[in-house]
């Protein structure tokens, strides 16, 4: 059963997470990068941010190193994440006339398709013990 309250927190940060992958993604083209190696740091920077403040505010602790629930959460997340990037990645070849101007939009769609998938597996295999 899913906890509202908890997913709710999860979602704002997720929204949250959202902000900063923009942003990374934004830096990562001005700097040079393609779409799809932008992409890729700038869905790490996201993750780094939501994993830290998910288990600030979302999760109870766990009492699991910070580098071993790191690695747990993008982990568990890479399915997610999978999900995000496909979608992203289709999207901006898909119809690049309109996400290659607006590659965000296509960041947002990802974030979408991927939250139900992070969210239950940050619950059950990052954050399972001493849930909020």
């Amino acid at each position: 059963m899913i906890a509202a309250p908890q997913f709710a927190r999860f979602a704002v940060v997720g929204t949250a997470g959202f902000v900063v992958d923009s942003a990374s993604l934004t830096l990562a083209l001005q700097l040079g990068a393609g779409f799809l190696a932008g992409r890729g740091i700038s869905y790490l920077v996201a993750a780094t941010f939501t994993w830290w403040l998910n288990r600030r505010w979302t999760f109870a602790p766990t009492g699991d190193s910070y580098l071993g629930q790191w690695a747990k959460f993008v982990s568990a997340n890479a399915v997610g994440g999978t999900i995000n990037y496909c979608v992203y990645a289709a999207l901006i070849f898909g119809f690049p006339a309109l996400f290659k101007a607006c590659p965000i939009l296509a960041v947002a769609f990802g974030s979408v398709a991927g939250l139900a998938m992070n969210f239950t597996l940050s619950r059950r295999f990052v954050f399972s013990s001493g849930r909020a």
